[in-house]
C-alpha cells in the first residue's frame, strides 16, 4: 500500500502472474441486486460497506495537491504511456505518464495528459507541441526500474535515456525512437492538443494530447496470431505494469471473461424484472 515502503516485503515473484479464473458472480441473474443477499459471498460482504456511508469532497473547495493524492489512489489501475520525444533541436526525452488511455480505433488514437507546475511545463508536452511526433511504449515488469528512473525531475533537455539503461530502436514513420525493451510500441503523430486551465483562470495547468497512431510494433513472442485479422497481444507474456496510488506499481494478476449481453437474447428477461417504485 502507498505510504508503507519501509515495511518488510516479500521478494518479487518472477513467475508470470496472470491467469484466468471464473467471474466473481457466476450465478448472477439479470436484475439481481448486489446486496447482503447478493449473488455471491463476495457481493454480500461488499454490500456491508454501504453502512459506513460516503465521504464527499467538493472539488472546488479542495487543494489541487490533495485532489491529486486522492484521485491517483482511486482511479486505478492506470496504464502507463512511456513517451519518447525529441526537442526542436533534436535532444531526446523519455518519460512515463499514467494519465493515458486508448481513445479510438478508427482512427487509431491514444490520449496522454501532462500536468504542469506554475513555473515549468512537462518536457514531453513541449516537444510534442513543437515537433508533433512521439512514441508510446508499454512498460513491462522486467525493466520497470529503468522506466521509473525517467520520472526524475531532470532539467529541460536532459537525456533520460542515458541513466535508464534502456535502448533506442529506430522508428519507421516518426523521428523519436521507440524503446527496444518494450514489447508493444506505437509511433504517433500529433492529432490534436488542448491546453487545460481551471475554471475562471488563465493559468495553464495541463495539456491533453491526442496522438494518431501511425504504426504499432508488437514483439513476436507476445503476439497471438489467431487468424482473426491482425491478432492480439498475450497479457501473460506482455507482463504490463500499471500505476496505483503513491509510488505503487501494479502488475496484471488474474482476469475473468464476462460476455457482453446481446439484447435479442436478454430482452425477455429484462421485461420480467419488477419495476421499482
Amino acid at each position: 500500500m502507498a505510504g508503507t515502503r519501509d515495511a518488510p516485503r516479500a521478494d518479487f515473484n518472477p513467475e508470470p502472474a496472470f491467469q484466468y479464473t471464473l467471474q466473481p458472480n457466476k450465478d448472477w441473474k439479470v436484475g439481481q441486486p448486489f446486496n447482503e443477499s447478493g449473488p455471491s459471498p463476495l457481493a454480500a460482504e461488499w454490500a456491508k460497506g454501504y453502512e459506513s456511508g460516503w465521504q464527499t469532497f467538493e472539488t472546488g473547495k479542495e487543494k489541487p495537491a490533495d485532489l491529486y493524492r486522492l484521485m491517483i489512489s482511486g482511479i486505478i489501475p492506470r496504464p502507463i504511456a512511456f513517451v519518447s520525444s525529441l526537442s526542436a533541436n533534436g535532444t531526446p526525452n523519455l518519460a512515463p505518464f499514467s494519465y493515458f488511455s486508448m481513445v479510438s480505433h478508427n482512427p487509431p488514437l491514444v490520449s496522454v495528459s501532462f500536468t504542469h507546475s506554475p513555473t515549468r511545463r512537462k518536457d514531453s508536452s513541449i516537444n510534442i507541441r513543437e515537433t508533433k511526433q512521439f512514441t508510446v511504449n508499454i512498460i513491462s515488469e522486467p525493466w520497470v526500474e529503468g522506466a521509473n528512473w525517467c520520472s526524475t525531475d531532470a532539467p529541460y533537455e536532459t537525456e533520460e535515456w542515458v541513466g535508464s539503461g534502456l535502448t533506442k530502436a529506430e522508428s519507421t514513420f516518426v523521428k523519436p525512437a521507440r524503446v527496444k525493451e518494450s514489447a508493444f510500441s506505437m509511433e504517433c503523430e500529433l492529432f490534436s492538443l488542448q491546453d487545460i486551465s481551471p475554471p475562471g483562470s488563465d493559468a495553464i495547468t495541463g495539456t491533453l494530447v491526442l496522438g494518431h497512431i501511425k504504426a504499432i510494433h508488437v514483439r513476436k513472442d507476445v503476439w497471438i496470431n489467431d487468424g482473426k485479422g491482425i491478432g492480439m497481444v498475450d497479457p501473460v507474456k506482455l507482463r504490463a505494469v500499471s500505476r496505483m496510488g503513491g509510488a505503487t506499481y501494479g502488475r496484471v494478476g488474474e482476469g475473468f471473461e464476462i460476455p457482453r449481453p446481446v439484447w435479442s437474447e436478454i430482452k425477455e428477461d429484462v421485461g420480467k424484472i419488477p419495476k421499482k417504485e
